[in-house]
């Protein structure tokens, strides 16, 4: 398999054109040990495969970037090719760093100029449904200059003043009004040129893209996040996703 494995969608203007980057460099130790966590199975499929899928389910989307772990390029190829994918959809695999954000600038370094519109998409969110993806793309056409999409709490969240010791009782020093607070999922889009900046300019770690944009003094806009779109960190995480992709499969008859 090439680097680019398919070539590049043609007939769509330069200006709606969307590339995404996955960054897939982690080793995901809240899994525990073994695979990283993208290539951790979920249905007998490495999650990776299941957020590509996500993605490029999208038609707007005609190029999805994977940054792999620096020694797992070549399998991170391999399970690319091996996997059924959309032909429209255009695939390039490069080597991350020792950060997440340092591989999403690496992502980002690799796409190609005539790409405008850039998703960061968490390679361990297998199950985020198209009709999210699109509604990010749509509001970064309509001019946002960074898109999350988002869900409102369930739950009452406390500010607290963090133990010293793990486990230790910690005080609560304020409650923010839950109105006002949402769980902030991915993809999350963007025009290029802004979080080009936005990683030219923010050098320390940040948990995600849009916070970095919002550094450099612009807005950040919301979109609903689905249910679905849920991030898979620990082990009862992997038996949600076998539920939810079983019943899809019960739904869509296979």
């Amino acid at each position: 398999m090439s680097d680019v494995s398919r070539p590049t969608p043609t007939g769509v203007p330069s200006e709606t054109r969307t590339a995404v980057v996955i960054p897939a460099a982690g080793r995901g130790v809240r899994l525990g040990p073994g695979a990283p966590k993208a290539l951790r199975a979920l249905n007998g499929t490495p999650m990776l495969i299941h957020a590509v899928r996500a993605m490029a389910a999208s038609r707007a989307v005609s190029l999805v970037v994977v940054v792999a772990p620096p020694d797992g390029t070549a399998e991170v190829k391999s399970l690319l090719d091996a996997h059924a994918l959309p032909e429209r959809t255009d695939f390039l695999v490069v080597p991350g760093g020792e950060t997440r954000q340092e591989s999403v600038r690496l992502g980002l370094d690799a796409l190609p100029p005539d790409y405008d519109i850039v998703l960061v998409h968490d390679a361990a969110r297998p199950l985020v449904p198209v009709d999210t993806v699109d509604a990010v793309i749509e509001a970064v056409r309509d001019g946002a200059p960074a898109v999350v999409p988002a869900l409102p709490l369930a739950d009452t969240v406390k500010e607290v003043e963090p133990a010293t010791v793990t486990g230790e009782p910690e005080p609560v020093v304020a409650t923010p009004r839950r109105a006002r607070l949402r769980a902030v999922q991915t993809p999350q889009g963007f025009e290029r040129a802004t979080l080009i900046r936005a990683h030219e300019t923010v050098t320390h770690d940040v948990t995600d893209d849009a916070s970095m944009v919002e550094q450099l003094g612009l807005t950040v806009m919301v979109v609903p996040g689905h249910e679905e779109a849920f991030k898979v960190t620990r082990p009862l995480d992997l038996v949600l996703a076998e539920a939810v992709l079983a019943r899809r499969r019960l739904n869509d008859g296979f």
